[in-house]
C-alpha cells in the first residue's frame, strides 16, 4: 500500500504541475488537441491543482499505518483510476481523438486500478484474520 501511495503521489503531482503550468501543451500531447481559450486553460490549471492535491494526500499518507483512512484513500483512488481509464478510453475509441498519450494513460490508470483492488483485498484479508 505504501508503494502504491508513493507511486501515485509522484505521478499525479508531476502531471498536476505540468497541467498547472502548461495546460494546453499537456492536452495537446494527451488528447491531440489544444485547450480553447480563455476558459480551457483555467480548467486545465484547476485540474492540475487537483492532481497536485491528490498527490500530496498520497504522499503524506504513505507512512501511516494501514487503517480506515488508508482504505478510504485507496478506495477513492480506485474510483478515480476507473473513471480516468474509462473517460480516456472513450476519448480515443468513441471520440476518435488522436492524442499520443491516450493509450499509455488508459493502460497506466487501468494498472493503478488493479493495484488499488489488490491493496484493498490484502487489507481486507489482514483485517479479517485479526
Amino acid at each position: 500500500m505504501k508503494t502504491l501511495l508513493r507511486v501515485t503521489a509522484i505521478l499525479e503531482t508531476g502531471i498536476g504541475f505540468a497541467l498547472a503550468t502548461a495546460p494546453s501543451k499537456v492536452f495537446l500531447v494527451l488528447l491531440g488537441s489544444p485547450l480553447e481559450a480563455p476558459g480551457g486553460p483555467v480548467v486545465g490549471r484547476v485540474l492540475g491543482a487537483s492532481l497536485v492535491s491528490l498527490g500530496a494526500a498520497c504522499w503524506f499518507a504513505r507512512g501511516d499505518a494501514q487503517g480506515q483512512t488508508d482504505k478510504g484513500l485507496i478506495a477513492a483512488l480506485l474510483l478515480y483510476n476507473i473513471a480516468a481509464a474509462s473517460l480516456l478510453g472513450y476519448a480515443r475509441i468513441g471520440l476518435l481523438l488522436p492524442g499520443l498519450g491516450l493509450w499509455p494513460a488508459v493502460i497506466l490508470h487501468s494498472a493503478l486500478a488493479v493495484w488499488c483492488v489488490a491493496c484493498l483485498r490484502t487489507t481486507r484479508q489482514l483485517g479479517s484474520g485479526s
